[in-house]
């Protein structure tokens, strides 16, 4: 199957498109911009959502749900969200339909709406408008909700996973008692993405805060992680925004303190989308195929039977049913595929291009020698082991593809990225792609020169990096830090 795909080398968008098609994750829909996620795609999601599910409620947080629509007057309260948000805005107008023997159905006009609703490009003002009727008192505070739902941007150049117009996300939203709280809470959620992204996605990403022009529409800071896909472009893979008291300013959403005094509530507000797929695929995938991180592979162990006739399958079957019961009490997800209608030559082809990370084949001689053939993803290495302890074995090479695909990833990021102190120099790297680490002097105006003639971004001010000071690559005038550059999805 893997002569369906265009190489990475010779056209890298292509090549992207051409695996979420035929490795069957998602299709386009006649719904303009918006896609269909298939069965395989999904149940990547749904251990995606599973795993950060545990880990947002591991740290106090509990899931609600929120309206669709929001109207239109919400998002004129904050001006800079309003402003940030009104080109991509899905607008419903009307609330009924009728027949007309011309044109079939269409919109009664009779039947418009006072007021317009707003397909949610994201849930701040229905929330905080919400929230207004839920805090009273500091004993009401923090409140740390997430929603899991979908949101509309209407785009007007889409692509699979990456951008589309109706996406898959969750979306955290809380209020704090003070200042302090609400940063540490963004902090800690980003920490948390991080974590994810690392552990889970085998994705290294970097740490950092977005510069004034990239903030979220109406944060007060914007912080994120980072990551580097194969082509040496960067990827935003989450946002954490303290929203500091703009959006309890503009809903009036008021607490009374321990001194009995009255005051507006702290917020954040932080997100991750299906967008994550589209990192996955870029950072691990190859001209074979489909590259899965174990632990969000749906199927992580695929066993396919080699044998001629019913027979030699039960038996097969009856020498692997030891081995199959005790991988699955580890909490390994293993198919044993013995669909007589395919061909082993073909299952293989399947799972590798599907991205199952271990493949194991059992024939007749297997049995006879007490062994079984075992490929694993990531390298496409095969050996024949012995079916002692086969489930130990098994773990312990999930494992070992799940740190070899994020040591992989870290390499590759660390060979791309570079320092340059010219602008000229800074001109000529670009090119060849990666992140690059050059001091900037802190305005709008420098920003948008270098994305204008370049078309490279800043992607984040880095956590935790070198803050040695400098001068500015474009203008010589004085620089706090290096910050990242790169060209981005």
């Amino acid at each position: 199957m893997a002569d369906l795909l265009t190489k990475r080398g010779e056209d890298y968008a292509q090549w992207y498109n051409d695996l979420v098609l035929k490795a069957d994750l998602a299709e386009h829909s006649d719904v303009r911009g918006c896609m269909v996620i298939k069965p395989h795609g999904y149940a990547i999601w749904e251990k995606m959502q599973s795993a950060l599910d545990g880990m947002f409620k591991a740290t106090g947080h509990v899931n609600a749900y929120f309206p669709l629509f929001i109207p239109k007057s919400y998002l004129a309260k904050e001006a800079s969200h309003v402003e940030g948000f009104a080109k991509e805005c899905a607008v419903v107008t009307h609330y009924r339909l009728k027949s007309d023997p011309v044109h079939g159905v269409v919109v009664d006009p009779d039947a418009r709406l006072e007021e317009e609703l707003i397909v949610r490009p994201t849930s701040e003002t229905i929330i905080w408008n919400t929230y207004r009727g839920w805090v009273k008192s500091y004993r009401d505070l923090p409140l740390l909700i997430n929603q899991w739902a979908n949101v509309v941007r209407w785009e007007m150049r889409t692509r699979l996973f990456l951008r589309t117009a109706e996406f898959l996300w969750q979306e955290g939203h809380t209020a704090h008692a003070t200042k302090q709280e609400a940063i540490e809470e963004t902090e800690r959620m980003l920490g948390v993405y991080a974590r994810f992204a690392e552990e889970w996605l085998a994705i290294p990403v970097i740490k950092g805060v977005k510069s004034a022009s990239e903030r979220f529409a109406g944060a007060v800071d914007t912080y994120c992680i980072e990551a580097m896909m194969q082509d040496g472009k960067a990827l935003q893979a989450g946002t954490s925004h303290f929203l500091g008291q703009n959006f309890a300013k503009a809903f009036d959403v008021l607490f009374t303190n321990k001194e009995n005094k009255q005051e507006h509530v702290w917020a954040t507000s932080w997100g991750v989308s299906t967008r994550l797929m589209g990192a996955l695929i870029m950072t691990h995938s190859d001209d074979n195929g489909l590259v899965l991180p174990p632990k969000l592979a749906p199927v992580q162990v695929a066993v396919v039977p080699i044998a001629k006739n019913a027979e030699q399958m039960e038996a097969i079957k009856t020498y692997f049913a030891p081995s199959l019961a005790q991988m699955r009490a580890r909490g390994i997800t293993v198919k044993f595929d013995d669909d007589d209608q395919k061909k082993p030559g073909w299952k293989f082809a399947e799972y590798e291009f599907k991205g199952y990370p271990v493949r194991i084949a059992i024939g007749p001689r297997d049995m006879e020698n007490g062994t079984v053939e075992v490929a694993r993803r990531d390298t496409l290495e095969k050996q024949v082991i012995q079916t002692t302890d086969l489930a130990e074995k098994v773990d312990h090479l999930l494992d070992a593809i799940q740190s070899n695909l994020y040591e992989k990833a870290l390499a590759m990021r660390e060979n791309y990225t570079r320092g340059v102190d010219s602008y000229e120099e800074f001109k000529e790297s670009i090119e060849k792609g990666g992140f690059i680490l050059a001091h900037w002097d802190g305005t709008a105006e420098t920003e948008e020169r270098v994305k204008q003639e370049t078309k490279a971004t800043i992607r984040c001010i880095p956590m935790g990096g070198d803050i040695s000071p400098g001068k500015c690559m474009v203008t010589g005038a004085p620089s706090k830090q290096r910050v990242i550059f790169a060209r981005a999805y």
